[in-house]
């Protein structure tokens, strides 16, 4: 039972790293493929990402211990299952021995895989199977080569049947998938996608979040890179347990990264996740952008570079621009007030899109 608890914790707690990498990327291909982002899909998309997270740890770990490592053998005989059941059935519980269970546990653990190469990836049976057989063949692959050579020989059992019961999981979902309707199956460009829509509060709290998302990532990947450069190359364990240069580094390249984004595109990251950009006002397109980002997630990191006490600035920008933002009509928030620009849509109406096309417009 522990080791089950550990494979599932373990499961979740890297869908969740993997799913904060991948949240920015995930919305703007969001907004582009589907036209927005829904409740539903994204539930669907974070399931699956903990689902392949699941698939590995429940089948390679727990790592043994390299000095307690106990070689496996492997099975080849493809028929070695059949008479698994058979032998279930003569001992009278064909339902609860644990050779059939185990292979129906096999089957159970891929059926969501063709499920979902059905409803996400929107492709048949035929590629289903071929999935189902490539990801359970290098699953066995990994454990007959002793996780690829790091350990000495095999500490998991490489099972022919597996790859056949993997695999029939794998057709059994996909042909389960047919029950969802066509229209929410695959990642085909919705019609209408590329067009503009209302801008709303919701979406502009995405947008934000997008920009805390990636600026933390951005931060995270240049403060431990610096820590790891005087670590091994500089050799300089004061620095290493300062922090004060890798803390500074964190903070100053992202507030230049969304300088530089937002100067030369006017829409910070998250802005361009969701299609949004702040457009007109009194002011010029270079003092826009200023505000831009003034109002936004660089501003914070600019804060936070100043020196003790003067940094608690940043916490109590946070707070004004989080209160601005939800507080204003479409959550235009403070760079609409510090610049007077609109916040809109980047896409271009349907009915512009239609007219620039020598279509006759259909609006009113």
């Amino acid at each position: 039972m522990g080791n089950e608890v550990f494979s599932g914790g373990l499961a979740i707690g890297a869908g969740i790293v993997v799913g904060f990498v991948l949240f920015v990327p995930f919305v703007a291909v969001s907004y582009r493929r589907r036209g927005g982002l829904t409740v539903g899909r994204s539930l669907l998309w974070a399931a699956a990402l903990i689902y392949f997270c699941a698939i590995w740890t429940y089948t390679l770990f727990p790592l043994p211990d390299p000095d307690r490592l106990v070689c496996v053998g492997s099975n080849l005989d493809v028929w070695q299952a059949v008479r698994d059941v058979q032998g279930a059935r003569d001992r009278g519980h064909p339902f609860t021995d644990p050779a059939t269970l185990q292979l129906v546990l096999n089957v159970l653990l891929f059926i969501p895989l063709g499920a979902l190469v059905r409803i996400l990836g929107g492709r048949g049976l035929p590629t289903a199977v071929a999935v189902g057989a490539g990801v359970s063949l290098f699953i066995e692959s990994t454990q007959i080569t002793g996780m690829w050579w790091i350990y000495d020989c095999a500490y998991r059992l490489f099972d022919v049947d597996d790859l056949v019961t993997n695999t029939l999981g794998a057709a059994l979902g996909s042909i389960a998938a047919l029950t969802v309707p066509r229209r929410m199956r695959g990642m085909k460009r919705r019609a209408g996608s590329e067009y503009a829509t209302p801008v709303t509060k919701g979406r502009r709290l995405l947008g934000v979040w997008c920009d805390v998302f990636a600026a933390g990532v951005l931060s995270a990947v240049s403060s431990t890179s610096v820590q790891l450069w005087l670590q091994y190359v500089a050799d300089d364990r004061a620095a290493v347990l300062s922090g004060t240069l890798a803390a500074t580094v964190g903070t100053a390249v992202p507030a230049a990264v969304w300088l530089v984004v937002i100067a030369t595109t006017g829409r910070s990251v998250g802005d361009a996740c969701v299609e949004l950009e702040y457009r007109g006002g009194p002011l010029p397109t270079a003092a826009v952008r200023l505000m831009r980002f003034v109002g936004g997630v660089g501003m914070y990191f600019v804060l936070a570079m100043l020196p003790d006490p003067y940094d608690t600035a940043s916490l109590v920008f946070i707070v004004v621009a989080a209160g601005l933002t939800l507080v204003t009509e479409s959550g235009r928030g403070l760079p609409a007030l510090l610049s007077g620009a609109s916040l809109v849509d980047s896409r271009p109406a349907a009915t512009d899109a239609a007219e620039r096309d020598g279509e006759p417009s259909t609006a009113g």
